[in-house]
C-alpha cells in the first residue's frame, strides 16, 4: 500500500513538472526570436556597383566614401556583394536572412523590411519634414542648346501632370508651383540614359508624354548615373539620368533639372529582429567594423 501511494505521489510530481516546464517554454517561445534568425551570424553586405547613383549618395551621406587629402576614398568592406541594379539588391536581401543592402524609397516593396534610421521611419513625410536624412535628388541633365523636343519633354517632367506622377510614384514633387502641360503634338526621338533607380519614374512620365505627344520615340538605357552624366556631356545621349547630386566638374558641363527628391532606404530580411539602425552602426557594418549582427545595438 505505502509502495503504491508512493508511486501515486511521484506520478504526481512529475505530472506537474512537465506541465510547469511546459508552462516556461511557452513563455520562452513568446519571446523567441524569428525562425531560424540567428543574431550571432555574419552579415552579409549587399552595395550597389560603383556606377550607381544611389551607390554615390548613400556611400557619402553615410561617410562610407571619405576624402583623405585631395583623394576621394570608398571604405566599402572587401567581399561585399555588389549589383548592378535596384531589383537585383532586393533579390539579394530578400533570399538572405542576414542581409543588409539600400534601394530607392519609391523601390521598397513588402518584399523586404525597411529599417528605421537614427529612430526616423523611411517614409515620404519624414523626408519632407527633413527628419530622415538619407536622401538626395533625381536629376535629368543635359548638354545645354537643347532641342525644342527636349525642351518639351522636360517641361512635362515640370508640369502639374509630371509631378503629379512624380508623387503617385511615392517620390517627393521638387517643383513649387509647377503649370498646366499643354501638348504641341511634336515629332521626334529622344536618347535617354542613366540611373536605374531613376529610370521606373521615367518610364512612367515617357508613357504618359507619348499619350499626349504619339509621334515622339524614346530610346533609353539604363547604365548607372555616372554614365547617364558621361552621355550628357559627350552628347550620345540629349538627357542624363542621376541618381545623386552632380560634381563641380560636371556642373560646369550641364544644366541639371531636379526632376523629384528621394529617400534611400536601407533594407533588410523580413526575418530581421532588428527594426532601427542608427547611422553609426550602418558605416561600420559597410566599413568592416561591425561583422554580426549581435554587435549593432
Amino acid at each position: 500500500m505505502k509502495s503504491k501511494k508512493i508511486l501515486t505521489l511521484i506520478s504526481s510530481l512529475l505530472i506537474m513538472t512537465i506541465a510547469f516546464v511546459g508552462c516556461s517554454n511557452n513563455g520562452t517561445e513568446a519571446a523567441k526570436p524569428a525562425a531560424g534568425f540567428n543574431p550571432e551570424s555574419s552579415i552579409t553586405v549587399v552595395a550597389r556597383d560603383a556606377a550607381s547613383g544611389t551607390r554615390g549618395a548613400f556611400h557619402e551621406l553615410m561617410k562610407i566614401k571619405v576624402k583623405e587629402g585631395e583623394t576621394e576614398i570608398d571604405k566599402l568592406v572587401t567581399g561585399a556583394l555588389e549589383f548592378d541594379g535596384t531589383d537585383k539588391v532586393i533579390t539579394a536581401v530578400e533570399g538572405d536572412l542576414y542581409g543588409i543592402g539600400y534601394v530607392s524609397l519609391g523601390s521598397v516593396s513588402d518584399r523586404i523590411a525597411a529599417a528605421s534610421v537614427d529612430g526616423v521611419e523611411p517614409t515620404i513625410e519624414n523626408v519632407k519634414n527633413g527628419q530622415y536624412k538619407v536622401a538626395r535628388p533625381f536629376l535629368l541633365v543635359t548638354k545645354g542648346n537643347e532641342s525644342e523636343l527636349v525642351k518639351d519633354f522636360i517641361a512635362y517632367t515640370e508640369s502639374v501632370q509630371g509631378q503629379k506622377l512624380v508623387e503617385e510614384k511615392h517620390y517627393i514633387s521638387s517643383v513649387e508651383n509647377p503649370k498646366e502641360y499643354e501638348a504641341k503634338k511634336l515629332s521626334g526621338t529622344i536618347k535617354v540614359a542613366g540611373s536605374t533607380s531613376v529610370s521606373p519614374l521615367m518610364e512612367k512620365l515617357q508613357e504618359a508624354y507619348k499619350e499626349l505627344n504619339p509621334d515622339v520615340v524614346f530610346e533609353m538605357q539604363s547604365n548607372g548615373s555616372s554614365q547617364g552624366i558621361k552621355a550628357a556631356i559627350d552628347g550620345s545621349y540629349e538627357i542624363g539620368m542621376s541618381s545623386r547630386a552632380l560634381k563641380e566638374e560636371e556642373k560646369s558641363q550641364l544644366n541639371e533639372y531636379t526632376l523629384a527628391i528621394d529617400g534611400i532606404a536601407v533594407i533588410l530580411n523580413k526575418e530581421n529582429l532588428i527594426n532601427d539602425i542608427t547611422s553609426e552602426n550602418i558605416t561600420k557594418i559597410y566599413t568592416g567594423e561591425i561583422t554580426q549582427w549581435s554587435e549593432v545595438k
